[in-house]
């Protein structure tokens, strides 16, 4: 089994995401006869975001690019070939100000790649990326499931479907900020759902 790790909190310790994503991966890998792990921290080894620069090497033709364009390109071409290699994939994502961090909006940037990890049909895009297993770790300090105010979880789901990740399994651990009681029952509970997700 290939597993992609995605820790896309900006915090280098003590993030919730992360912990969860960790969890999760040592439950797959407990479960496995043999494991193949690319842990990728996208605070630590932060992708570029997507400027004029970029664009115009994306859209120059290969041959036709200078040294520069061919080396940025070359920085997502990397990660598109991880999310290919994987079997499953293993995302920790914290809410920033109701959203995705700005370090999984590049790392979603830049694996989104037409003709690549999806392609246009006669009635819309097709995601090419199939047959691939998601977790997402997701955490924040309040509380938003299933509210007006989760607006990270739609954008999470719809941006995966479109790549073609359809089969996406959330954890939550919600009311983080709330005193430490409420971490803790938070902590609790997403241990918790992470041993009902992999049995």
């Amino acid at each position: 089994m290939n597993i992609l790790q995605i820790n896309s909190s900006a915090r280098s310790s003590g993030s919730e995401s992360t912990r969860l994503a960790d969890a999760i991966v040592a439950k797959l890998s407990a479960n496995a006869a043999e494991v193949s792990l690319t842990r990728r921290d996208l605070a630590a080894q932060p992708h570029p975001v997507l400027d004029e620069t970029t664009l115009q090497a994306l859209f120059t033709p290969a041959e036709q690019r200078n040294a520069e364009q061919a080396a940025r390109v070359a920085l997502d071409d990397a990660l598109i070939a991880q999310v290919q290699a994987a079997d499953v994939i293993v995302i920790g994502s914290p809410m920033y100000n109701f959203g995705i961090t700005v370090q999984l909006k590049s790392w979603f940037d830049a694996i989104a790649r037409a003709g690549v990890t999806f392609k246009y049909g006669p009635t819309g895009p097709i995601g090419l990326l199939t047959d691939k297993k998601v977790y997402v770790a997701v955490a924040r300090g309040g509380l938003h499931r299933d509210g007006p105010s989760d607006t990270q979880l739609p954008h999470l789901k719809m941006f995966l479907s479109f790549i073609g990740l359809n089969d996406v399994q959330f954890v939550y651990a919600e009311g983080l900020n709330l005193g430490p009681d409420a971490m803790a029952k938070a902590q609790a509970l997403a241990d918790a759902e992470v041993d009902a997700v992999l049995v």
